[in-house]
């Protein structure tokens, strides 16, 4: 329905400012996020995005250098969002986000059981944040999808890795992820 433009135009978006003034869930008792001013209910998780997710908690926060935090499902505050990636890897201590949400990452990780396409959407929206790299892991096809080198509000450079491939992050040394010990053997 978005799609159609005469819907799109009657669209009252709210600032980030706005968005913090509301309760943490709606009406209907869900959370919720705020994409390019629209307010968009979070999706339920499946056990294979949960456990997904966990296992790149731990491959990562393993491997990350100091002065870098580890978030799951964290608001990055940007221009006209507040999206919560699966994990986000940001520049300073925990103590330095007491009073306020990160505005840029050096990687985002979304996984993507069902929800490819809108990862996929959320790019451009990470690109013009400057976040470094953005990974969307896909576990059904075994794949990850690799954006880096933001410019211009889109990435520069995108790849695909897969098979017995090992990820490592351009953004923060240190951090590789053999995808055989993501998706398992």
């Amino acid at each position: 329905m978005l799609e159609i433009p005469e819907v799109r135009a009657r669209i009252s978006p709210i600032t980030v400012r706005q968005y913090h003034e509301f309760p943490e869930k709606n009406e209907n008792g869900k959370r919720t996020e705020l994409i390019r001013g629209v307010v968009i209910e979070k999706m339920s998780k499946s056990p294979l995005h949960s456990s997904i997710s966990r296992r790149l908690f731990r491959l990562i926060q393993s491997a990350l250098p100091e002065h870098f935090t580890l978030l799951r499902d964290d608001p990055l505050t940007l221009a006209d969002s507040e999206p919560e990636p699966d994990l986000a890897v940001v520049r300073g201590d925990e103590q330095d986000f007491a009073d306020r949400h990160p505005s840029t990452a050096a990687l985002v990780i979304e996984v993507a059981v069902t929800s490819a396409a809108e990862d996929r959407s959320l790019a451009s929206l990470y690109a013009e944040a400057g976040v470094e790299e953005y990974w969307i892991v896909l576990p059904a096809r075994r794949r990850v999808e690799v954006y880096r080198r933001p410019e211009g509000g889109a990435y520069r450079d995108h790849s695909i890795a897969e098979g017995d491939a090992t990820l490592e992050c351009t953004a923060v040394s240190g951090v590789r992820v053999a995808l055989g010990d993501l998706f398992g053997k």
